[in-house]
């Protein structure tokens, strides 16, 4: 079934061109990530196929029964309203059933009647199944507190909330949904990322999105569109196939460039000495040199620059931290904390949000007063310091302006220099992109801007703190590139499992109650080493759903359970027999062969369906029957 397309749509910002004449197909089940520059227009297409932009040229297409979903970088909510009310704002009967109930349970009042009013239209409304998605999606993305106002929230929260939203909404039209989703993984911790790629991948959904994350992009996606010099390009693979393509592809491209520079110095020495009078002859030859002109100037040259920097040197002291307390009102960070950093040592910090990941940087880069204990800095360390305050600035210049305010060359290793304009091109930035205002810059061309100021003033010590966040997947390989070649010590805060797998040798591992754990090795080798230390629980797999609005208990201390617990524990032992009866029911057609070929593939869906629900329903069965017994 056709979802939608693009027909040679053109965009423009002011006198900056975004893209044109691009062209789109996207079919039932595909699952494609959107691949470009940063400034090319990537979060601007998305919102033209969804309805919420306008192209200046070209046909938008959307089948007239399929919902378009879109999760936005930066979703408008009704700051005065609650989270429920911006979540559950549909005017949609299931909807409002399922809030109904959930509001009801959260009051914790006990009503009989009203009970089985609010269970009945959820009956009525089969709201039953819709309302277990809510809950797992709202306690995955810990989400609580539903009745505050959005207006009290930060802007990670925000942003959770609104992909909550989005894949609320994606559950009310499973089978005939478009979702496109803007940078899903931004301000999720890794927990969340690898329970929302193992949920994307699950869902019979058809997705277009956006991502700088690279391993979510292989578990997600079945194809990589990817938009470059004004062309589409579509690879069917996972990321190292693309990246084997582009770079076949260029690779002939350069030798069909150098072809066409041949023919241009030739073609350009006969015009200029070929005869004022035209004859037939020299009139096709002029036509067919503009051409190869036009060929050689709109092609770029894809001659990587070195960017082995010339660092400022670094001393043996460098930077060491002796018993170390900070908090954070109520939330303990470090506990006594000792390191001493030695020369290029790359070290990740990983942890869950909220554990104080930014705060132990700036106490690391004295932003902030440790507690107590000593943190001594070498007298020749030089931070570069990538925080998530993004690119500040006084007076609204020109970006290559901006960036000549530090210096108009970079000293490379080997003695050599690149102008100012050269190290913007290495980060993507075109000539044109260069004269752009600051102003005018896109969120991601800013994030760039300012890393790439921070790399040009030649820091030994960089400290950066989500820097994968909103760059491009090119701009990502640049930057890789420049760090694996970077000869000081790096401090990385990262979510994106690929980028510190290949950046660190190993990590602070803040796990809590200001633990913190020095592991030696990279992300992926941590998680191995946790599923060891789990006694052969697999707990790489994802976790139980839990409950929308879970209550954390004290340690050592037993809860009974809430009214809602005692519906929900009653609720389970009602469904599980159905589940039950419906899967023997469905096992028998099957072995009896009454059914056709589509059918049989339904039954065998939903089988699997039924098997999932079934494991989940019966782990939260046993944990609220201990309880009970307790």
């Amino acid at each position: 079934m056709h979802y939608a397309s693009v027909l040679n749509i053109s965009k423009s910002f002011g006198i900056r061109t975004l893209f044109s004449n691009i062209s789109l197909n996207i079919e039932e089940g595909d699952k494609i990530a959107l691949v470009a520059r940063n400034g090319s227009g990537k979060s601007t297409l998305l919102k033209i196929i969804a309805r919420q932009d306008t192209a200046d040229e070209g046909t938008v297409w959307t089948h007239k029964d399929i919902k378009v979903v879109m999760l936005q970088q930066d979703t408008a909510f009704d700051h005065s309203k609650s989270i429920w009310d911006n979540i559950l704002g549909m005017d949609n009967p299931v909807v409002q059933a399922v809030k109904a109930y959930e509001q009801y349970l959260e009051l914790g009042s006990d009503n009989p009647q009203l009970t089985g009013e609010l269970m009945a239209r959820l009956d009525e409304t089969d709201g039953w199944m819709f309302e277990a998605e809510l809950r797992q999606i709202l306690g995955r993305l810990n989400i609580h507190h539903l009745g505050e106002p959005m207006g009290n929230l930060s802007g990670g929260q925000k942003k959770r909330v609104a992909l909550a939203q989005a894949l609320i909404e994606m559950q009310l039209y499973q089978g005939r949904c478009l979702m496109i989703l803007d940078e899903p993984t931004n301000h999720l911790d890794v927990s969340m990322i690898e329970w929302l790629e193992n949920y994307l991948s699950a869902q019979r959904v058809t997705l277009l999105l956006v991502t700088h994350d690279r391993y979510f992009l292989d578990a997600v996606c079945n194809e990589i569109v990817e938009i470059d010099e004004e062309k589409v390009y579509t690879y069917r693979g996972d990321y190292d196939y693309f990246l084997e393509q582009k770079s076949m592809r260029h690779e002939v491209q350069q030798s069909e460039l150098q072809k066409d520079r041949n023919i241009y110095r030739k073609e350009l020495e006969w015009m200029r000495k070929q005869p004022k009078a035209r004859t037939t002859k020299s009139k096709s030859r002029q036509d067919a040199f503009a051409e190869v002109e036009d060929r050689v100037k709109l092609r770029r040259d894809e001659a990587e620059v070195s960017l082995q920097v010339k660092m400022t040197r670094l001393g043996g002291k460098v930077l060491e931290l002796k018993k170390v307390y900070k908090s954070y009102g109520p939330l303990p960070i470090m506990k006594g904390f000792d390191y001493t950093f030695k020369k290029g040592e790359r070290v990740g910090i990983v942890g869950k949000n909220g554990v104080g990941k930014s705060t132990f940087l700036k106490v690391l880069l004295a932003e902030e007063p440790a507690d107590s204990g000593k943190i001594n800095h070498g007298e020749t360390v030089v931070f570069g310091n990538f925080n998530q305050e993004g690119l500040l600035y006084k007076e609204d210049k020109r970006a290559i302006e901006y960036v000549k305010t530090m210096a108009e060359f970079f000293p490379l290793a080997d003695g050599s220099k690149i102008s100012a304009s050269q190290f913007m091109e290495k980060f993507g930035f075109t000539a044109e992109q260069q004269y752009t205002p600051l102003s005018k810059l896109s969120g991601g061309e800013k994030r760039r801007l300012h890393l790439l100021s921070i790399l040009f003033l030649n820091p030994n010590f960089l400290v950066l703190d989500e820097p994968t966040n909103d760059l491009d997947l090119q701009t990502l390989r640049t930057l890789e590139e420049f760090l694996l070649d970077f000869p000081g010590c790096i401090l990385i805060v990262s979510h994106d499992r690929y980028f510190m797998d290949r950046m660190v040798d190993h990590l602070f591992a803040f796990e809590g109650d200001g633990v913190i754990r020095d592991f030696p090795g990279n992300y992926s080798q941590y998680r191995e080493a946790l599923a060891r230390e789990a006694s052969g629980k697999d707990i790489a797999a994802s976790p139980r759903p839990e409950a929308a609005l879970p209550v954390p208990d004290k340690p050592g201390e037993s809860r009974k359970l809430s009214f809602k617990e005692k519906r929900e524990f009653e609720q389970l032992e009602t469904d599980m027999p159905v589940l039950e009866q419906e899967k023997a029911l469905l096992e028998k057609q099957m072995t009896e062969n009454s059914l056709g070929y589509d059918d049989l593939q339904k039954a065998a869906s939903r089988i699997g369906e039924i098997i999932a629900l079934l494991d989940e329903k019966e782990m939260r069965w046993l944990e609220l029957s201990e309880r009970v017994a307790g």
